[in-house]
């Protein structure tokens, strides 16, 4: 983030799944940026290693909001919420996520798709109800959503992840072309590649997970999303460490 400590500086942004991985790696790279930053994940005690990580970084506080996304009624607070306490929201970056079960798909049982659809393509539209006015009333804002490849090819045993996936980037897509002509709001999806995170742990646990990329060298990418000025719309990012490509809504 060398050249950008000011550039996010008087803006709000709130960061899911920031308890851990790529959530805490981008709101620990966001508050270097400058922004006010509110976390909001399951555990207490991640939020508050996470606030403290942003404390040595910037010495300055995060907003915590210890949430359970699958929780509708009281994800469904967190726009009114944010705009009693604080009175604006700027972005919002959407790195929360389930693995689900990696299975082939008769042996799936009907929870399976109950809470993967809830954790999925449900969430994501609460989180645009919820959210999707305070950021449409920012002069500059910014939605970016975390997706993974299995969305547009998919794969034996992946079908959970490949639905869900799919339906959230068709809800995030959908958003774009009900903006209102002119809005300066932008919204892109991001997909990280391969991550060396807890889930692709889960997914993958005989990989190597020293070669993989590490959770702090992707977030100035997905911060730059977040910066006023120019940014693309509607698009999906697939970001490595050797090339980047965008794919066309």
């Amino acid at each position: 983030m060398t050249g950008s400590v000011t550039d996010l500086t008087g803006r709000v942004a709130l960061i899911t799944g920031a308890s851990r991985g790529i959530g805490r790696s981008v709101a620990v790279a966001l508050a270097q940026a400058g922004a006010q930053c509110i976390l909001t994940a399951r555990t207490q005690g991640g939020l508050e290693q996470t606030d403290d990580l942003i404390r040595q970084q910037t010495g300055q506080n995060a907003t915590l909001l210890p949430l359970d996304l699958l929780d509708g009624e009281k994800l469904d607070t967190l726009g009114p919420s944010i705009a009693a306490r604080i009175g604006r929201l700027d972005c919002m970056v959407h790195c929360a996520g389930e693995l689900g079960v990696l299975s082939p798909l008769s042996h799936m049982q009907p929870g399976d798709w109950e809470r993967g659809l809830q954790a999925g393509p449900l969430t994501t539209w609460r989180l645009i109800r919820t959210l999707g006015p305070l950021l449409e009333h920012s002069p500059a804002g910014r939605a970016v959503f975390l997706t993974d490849h299995h969305a547009q090819v998919p794969e034996p045993f992946w079908g959970l992840v490949a639905a869900t996936r799919a339906a959230q980037d068709a809800i995030v897509r959908t958003w774009v072309r009900e903006l209102p002509q002119g809005s300066p709001l932008r919204i892109n999806l991001f997909e990280p590649g391969m991550v060396a995170t807890r889930l692709r742990r889960l997914a993958m646990p005989a990989l190597d997970q020293k070669s993989l990329t590490p959770p702090e060298a992707i977030a100035p990418r997905i911060v730059s999303l977040c910066l006023p000025g120019p940014q693309p719309q509607g698009t999906c990012i697939h970001f490595s460490m050797e090339t980047e490509k965008i794919i066309p809504r």
